[in-house]
């Protein structure tokens, strides 16, 4: 902007600053009767062209003291004319209030006990999210055991799978639950019970790189702790009995800071165990039934239903026990564990069971799960042992040949088999043994023989002639013992027919 603009600017500003603030004393007569907003003072700038006001002083860059737009003559427009006159008139003011608030009683003080406690639900001791979890962090270090098709199917009349869990590294399902319960801890470990879960404790805490001690009587075989050396833990023989050695490793774990580890409910070890529901259910269509044996071994059986019927709440799971102890039968019946069971099972085929115990949680799930428990006797499930070997050509317990068992016995429509090999050479062999006499395939008696010697070679004729296999064991007096071995039980009914006819005081051995 050039400096004619800027005067000019300067005074057309000046003018209108003047007409806006500059005070009037008077108004003109002819302006009285003009409507005041028709008046010049109203519009802003000059009333004619060219015209200037006198600029109002300006301090601070604001306007000094401004006179108000309107004047008080003017105030008459507005009615306002006591005010002009000096004379003040008063008003009488009433206040009205708004509507009263009526405030509300205190709410009533109640008692605690008159509230509605809803009980929240028990929170479950295992989950199928334990279960799943489990499943993924031993997947490295347990191999997923087939479940196949059995030959014994078309036998049986039924469609029978076998879960093969005797092909662990130590031949035991507990590797699950015992792996799944090492990958939690940092410190060293010590057992002290010659068992299945010891086994597996050596085994896999010394793939974990966990220091790793075996207390051992000195009445356990060279043969048993050959194997926990093979596995790499450090085996101590300490004691004449078992109560010894664990008295010892408790004080050993005590001492050293170690952990002193043995067969128990913890959630960790039946999650681990309840894997094996989760890979049955992957394998096998169409489900219906899930038999698991339960003599010593509650928490795969609690584990397992935990997982099928969280997939499928409509298949069965049955748990099966030797006659010998019934513990979570006898248990069901009077709805608590039972601590002593006063019975005298056979401890060479089904272990230490007298020593187990059910524990309280085990239990609830199995009450809660498990749809049926039955018990099988000794001899059926030898010849379950027996049949096995024949048809699916593997070794087995009789822990885990209950299930078959109890088909044997009639006592399921449907089957699902678990098994697991534990058994030392010498005791599957006189297992067998008694399972052939069980099945009626091995049968021995005595006779009294004359004294000629072609009454000898009589008796050899007839047992050639039946086609059978025979064993003989003379004793003096002409009186000898034979152990024959025939194909079925219709040869073996055969055979005794004959030899009775021949022989009246033929004398048959009890089985």
């Amino acid at each position: 902007m050039n400096f004619a603009a800027q005067l000019f600017y300067s005074s057309y500003l000046s003018e209108r600053l003047e007409r806006l603030y500059s005070p009037r004393l008077a108004l003109k007569d002819s302006e009285e009767n003009d409507p005041f907003w028709q008046r010049e003072e109203l519009h802003l700038g000059p009333s004619q062209p060219g015209a200037s006001y006198k600029c109002c002083p300006i301090s601070n860059g604001t306007v000094g003291r401004r006179p108000t737009l309107i004047e008080p003559e003017r105030l008459k427009d507005f009615g306002e004319e006591e005010l002009l006159n000096g004379d003040v008139k008063v008003y009488d003011t009433k206040v009205v209030g708004g509507p009263e608030i009526m405030l509300m009683d205190p709410p009533k003080t109640r008692r605690v006990s008159e509230f509605r406690i809803v009980p929240r639900p028990p929170a479950q001791y295992l989950r199928f999210e334990d279960i799943s979890a489990a499943a993924f962090r031993i997947q490295s270090g347990i191999q997923k055991t087939p479940c196949t098709y059995s030959r014994l199917s078309k036998q049986y009349g039924m469609e029978i799978y076998l879960k093969k869990e005797h092909l662990h590294y130590t031949g035991s399902v507990k590797e699950r639950g015992v792996l799944y319960l090492l990958t939690s801890l940092t410190q060293g470990v010590i057992v002290a019970t010659d068992c299945n879960f010891s086994m597996a404790v050596a085994h896999h805490a010394v793939e974990l790189k966990i220091p790793m001690f075996v207390i051992m009587p000195s009445c356990v075989s060279s043969p048993r702790l050959r194997i926990y050396r093979d596995y790499g833990a450090m085996v101590i023989s300490y004691g004449s009995t078992g109560h010894d050695s664990q008295n010892h490793a408790r004080h050993l774990a005590k001492e050293n800071g170690y952990l002193y580890v043995e067969e128990d409910e913890s959630a960790a070890y039946l999650a681990g165990l309840g894997t094996v529901g989760m890979e049955i259910y992957e394998q096998v269509p169409k489900l219906d039934a899930v038999v698991v044996p339960a003599a010593g071994q509650y928490g795969l059986l609690a584990g397992t239903a935990a997982a099928i019927k969280h997939l499928n709440s409509q298949t069965l799971v049955i748990g099966v026990e030797p006659e010998g102890f019934p513990l979570l039968l006898q248990s069901l019946k009077t709805d608590s564990p039972v601590k002593d069971m006063h019975s005298n099972p056979n401890k060479k085929l089904y272990g230490d069971l007298m020593e187990r115990s059910l524990g309280v949680n085990t239990f609830q799930l199995s009450k809660k799960l498990v749809d049926k428990v039955i018990t099988v006797s000794e001899e059926d499930s030898l010849v379950a042992m027996l049949r096995f070997q024949e048809f699916e050509r593997s070794t087995v317990d009789t822990e885990g040949a209950m299930g078959l068992a109890a088909i044997l016995a009639g006592q399921l429509p449907e089957l699902r088999g678990k098994s697991s090999a534990n058994m030392e050479l010498e005791l599957v062999r006189q297992c067998v043994d008694r399972a052939l006499v069980l099945d009626d395939r091995v049968s021995k008696f005595s006779v009294q023989l004359g004294e000629w010697p072609g009454d000898m070679a009589k008796l050899l004729d007839v047992l050639s002639r039946e086609d059978v296999s025979y064993e003989f064991l003379y004793l003096c007096y002409c009186k000898v013992e034979c152990v024959v071995e025939t194909r079925d039980k219709s040869q073996s009914a055969q055979l005794r027919k004959t030899l009775s006819d021949r022989y009246p005081s033929i004398f048959w051995l009890d089985r």
